[in-house]
């Protein structure tokens, strides 16, 4: 197992640090994420990973989506005096496990937890294999392929193929992860089934308090999967109204889930054995977990990909990279930061991502 080879990396942390980063969004919301640096002894293994003083920093991000929280952080502090000192990643895995990591209260949502445990689980990792001289890619034994990227926008509202049309322009075989919404028009299902760029619709029928829920429609569902033959259909709602357009075979074996999925037990408790999953490390909360569940697919030939949280920071790199070691033929929603801008550039970047021009020569960097 992969997490077996990555458990026993020894990690010195000496400081515990974090910055509060903010960005708008081409989903009109301002994201707010913090990074979290742990930073310990440099080996001297590796120059490239190390500062003038001898330190080297790990790095991960915290994806909570509620900028109070992050607020939270500065005005609190952190409980770093728990978190220093020499572990195993396996054994400060177990030390976060004992540490209340949001001292300002509770949060909530309970995933928020699981959000904010990836950040310092990936910020170990990417400490310890700095500090150890080596990559991900070295000890889990695998590659780092060229990783092939679906771009993730909505369309305004009301809805109109504007932005799809400029993205189009700039990179013509750009493909796309979208959000259906009940607004859609003929009009617009149709202008979309013409560009055959559609991979992903990502129904959000999942959600429960947030603001993107959106109740299940199975007019809506019969009308996307006919009008997108060949598109992953992401976290339906299941409800009597809607189970007679999921169970059609042809609807079937294109679902995909998102929402629900915190490890193996939530894939084994799905309605439907799963062909697809979306994978966002965040919602597993700690490496084991997810090495464990990708492990999982593997074995039950479940198709995984990338997903994307508007990471602002080193999350965006971690995601690209976990997708260029497991999965990096898929539809990863893990497009470069660009493609988030309110305003669409005249340049950018194109699918795939080569990991030759990924920066960083150790640690858990893209």
């Amino acid at each position: 197992m992969a997490y077996d080879r990555l458990a026993a990396l020894e990690v010195r942390i000496d400081d515990v640090d974090h910055q509060r980063l903010e960005r708008e969004t081409s989903s009109d919301f301002t994201r707010v994420t913090t990074e979290i640096a742990l930073t310990g002894p440099s080996s001297g293994s590796d120059t490239s990973a190390g500062t003038d003083d001898g330190t080297v920093t790990g790095l991960g991000e915290d994806v909570t989506y509620d900028g109070d929280e992050h607020d939270a952080i500065a005005e609190t502090g952190l409980p770093t005096g728990k978190l220093e000192g020499a572990f195993t990643l396996e054994s400060f895995s177990e030390r976060l496990s004992e540490v209340d990591l949001f001292p300002a209260g509770s949060p909530d949502r309970d995933d928020f937890r699981d959000y904010r445990r990836w950040a310092f689980e990936s910020a170990a990792l990417d400490l310890a294999l700095r500090q150890a001289g080596t990559t991900m890619a070295d000890v889990v034994e695998h590659e780092r392929s060229p990783v092939r990227f679906v771009a993730s926008t909505r369309l305004g509202d009301p809805p109109t193929l504007e932005r799809i049309d400029h993205l189009r322009r700039i990179v013509p075989d750009v493909e796309l992860k979208l959000d259906p919404t009940s607004d859609w028009t003929d009009d617009v299902i149709d202008g979309l089934a013409a560009t055959d760029a559609v991979r992903i619709l990502d129904l959000k029928g999942q959600y429960e308090g947030t603001d993107v829920d959106a109740p299940g429609d199975p007019a809506l569902y019969r009308r996307l999967a006919d009008a997108f033959p060949n598109a992953v259909l992401e976290d339906p709602a299941v409800t009597p109204e809607t189970r007679p357009v999921l169970e059609d075979e042809g609807v079937r074996e294109r679902l995909s889930w998102d929402a629900p999925i915190h490890g193996v037990a939530d894939i084994e408790a799905l309605p439907w054995e799963p062909r697809w999953l979306n994978v966002k490390p965040s919602r597993f909360g700690s490496l084991e977990t997810l090495l464990e569940t990708l492990e999982y697919c593997t074995e039950a030939g479940i198709m995984c990909y990338g997903g994307g949280q508007f990471e602002l920071g080193v999350g965006r790199g971690q995601i690209q990279l976990l997708a260029s070691l497991f999965y990096p033929d898929s539809p990863n929603d893990v497009a470069p930061r660009a493609y988030n801008e309110p305003t669409v550039g005249e340049e950018l970047p194109t699918s795939p991502l080569d990991p030759d021009n990924a920066e960083g020569s150790s640690g858990f960097r893209w």
